[in-house]
Formats: C-alpha cells, sequence, structure tokens
C-alpha cells in the first residue's frame, strides 16, 4: 500500500486488487500511508483450519471469506523493516493490522519449542509450520511465519 493505491502481489507479479476487494479495501482502511506485507490469501474450512486451495473452490462448507494472512511486515511508514529481526518486524505488523479482524490476520504463532509446536500442527489439522530465529532479518523468497 502506498498511499491510496493498493496492491496485492502474487509471486507471478499479478496484482489480484481486483479479485479480492474486500481485502484491498481493508488494506485501504489501515493507518499506515506506506506499507508492505508479506502473506497469503487462504479461506478457513469448518475448522478453522486455512485451506489456500479453497481459493479456488465455491463450496458451502467454509466458514470464512478470503482472508489476508499476514507473515511479516517488510515496509511500515516510510521504514524499511527487511534487516530488523522479526520479533521487531511481527510487532510491526501487530500494531499495523491493529483493530482490522475482518479480513486481515497475522498468522498464528504456536509454541516456541519446535517439537511441541509440530504437535500442535498435527493436532489441529494445519497445513504445515514455518519455524523462524526470532533475531533473523527478512530474507526474499521465503515463506513466512511469526
Amino acid at each position: 500500500m502506498d498511499g491510496w493505491r493498493i496492491s496485492l502481489v502474487s509471486r507471478t507479479d499479478r496484482d489480484h486488487a481486483a479479485r479480492f476487494p474486500e481485502i484491498a479495501e481493508a488494506v485501504r482502511r489501515l493507518p499506515a500511508p506506506t506499507l508492505i506485507l508479506d502473506g497469503e490469501i487462504a479461506r478457513f474450512d469448518e475448522k478453522l483450519a486455512s485451506r489456500f486451495h479453497l481459493l479456488h473452490e465455491e463450496t458451502g462448507e467454509l466458514a470464512t471469506p478470503p482472508m489476508f494472512i499476514a507473515f511479516d511486515c517488510l515496509w511500515s511508514r516510510g521504514r524499511d523493516l527487511r534487516s530488523s529481526p522479526l520479533r521487531d518486524r511481527r510487532l510491526a505488523l501487530e500494531r499495523e493490522i491493529r483493530g482490522n479482524t475482518t479480513v486481515i490476520l497475522a498468522v498464528r504463532r504456536l509454541v516456541p519449542d519446535g517439537p511441541k509446536a509440530w504437535q500442535q500442527v498435527l493436532e489441529r489439522g494445519y497445513e504445515g509450520l514455518v519455524a523462524k530465529d526470532g533475531a533473523s532479518p527478512y530474507q526474499a523468497g521465503e515463506s513466512g511465519a511469526g
């Protein structure tokens, strides 16, 4: 987001703002005048587990409309955050999306113990797990999690 210009750009460099107008409008209402978030658009099933493949299906079994799941905050309020530690970027992410819980969510955080987190993934039926060091800077091309 840059002022009033909103883009929802995919890995293939396609803008999907017109395909997901509710998400684009929610981003427009965020308070930061400039903002770059890393994330995915997903839908949640009846167990409230994200299912990215459900974006292509129109079934009555979905519990939510398409939602933006934010992994990381790369740029906020004129400041490049990519070299900042993940824990600081997560705080910026939470600050910038606070109050918008309808279609923009921060990715779920699990327990910091890897084997216990993996057990939570299995028990809850999540699609997967990404673990990162809280002190790490952003590295392009990575899938994110907080």
